[in-house]
């Protein structure tokens, strides 16, 4: 089993759309046991993608006896499962502080590694004690960057502690009639891009990947390039 994070330490910035797409890849393109596991409270992975509705009990498998494979919920995508994130982990990095167990999340994504292939972790941003838990876990960390100076600033300003063989950069939002997203498309060119398109901004009134709605846009051809690389990545 691989774990993918797609994390970054600014909000706004297609995080959700880069897990809920790859996810979609990894369980259709390449045939791969997938779960999405949505830890960020916002819980927009997990409206994009329903399952069978459960009680709010995200919280628990941190706190309590729980395999975190009792909150799996199937979708209708084969293969694909979501673990739905919901407002009780509001207080998910106040519980890691108090828990003070540095690898509880590594620990519980290694109880899933029977049922699993792939799992896809869609992360709250910032810097907080839920991301440490995040990349101590994660096998790739995913980061989207939307081409200006200041977000490639960010990222490079993380990647230096993070260290380049754990992190890919991802160019979203991409609009090359912009110069600014040019010039910094042309300054990172070994970076995948993820285009600017409408039809990715349809996923939240379809709730689904757009893979599954759009199969021949270039946006769908985007997202499965990626997920191409990301799988490159992994076998290394």
């Amino acid at each position: 089993m691989a774990t993918i994070a797609i994390y970054s330490l600014k909000g706004g910035v297609g995080k959700t759309t880069l897990a809920v797409n790859l996810a979609w890849a990894a369980a259709t393109l390449s045939s791969r046991r997938t779960l999405l596991w949505d830890l960020d409270p916002q819980a927009a992975s997990s409206f994009l993608l329903p399952t069978k509705k459960a009680k709010a009990d995200a919280q628990s498998v941190f706190t309590k006896d729980v395999e975190p494979s009792k909150l799996a919920r199937a979708t209708a995508i084969a293969r694909l499962d979501v673990i739905a994130a919901d407002t009780s982990l509001r207080g998910l990095d106040l519980l890691f502080h108090e828990l003070d167990k540095k690898k509880r999340l590594q620990k519980l994504l290694g109880s899933l590694a029977k049922d699993y292939d792939r799992v896809i972790l869609d992360c709250p941003p910032g810097l907080t004690e839920t991301s440490e838990q995040v990349i101590r876990a994660a096998d790739l960390i995913v980061v989207p960057v939307i081409p200006s100076p200041l977000s490639q600033r960010a990222f490079h300003d993380m990647a230096a502690s993070l260290g380049k063989t754990k992190v890919l950069p991802v160019h979203v939002m991409v609009d090359r009639r912009r110069r600014l997203h040019g010039e910094a498309v042309a300054a990172q060119p070994d970076w995948p891009i993820i285009p600017m398109a409408s039809i990715v901004e349809q996923m939240g009134d379809r709730r689904a990947a757009v893979g599954q709605f759009a199969g021949s846009s270039a946006a769908a051809r985007a997202f499965a390039t990626l997920w191409q690389t990301i799988e490159k990545r992994l076998a290394r």
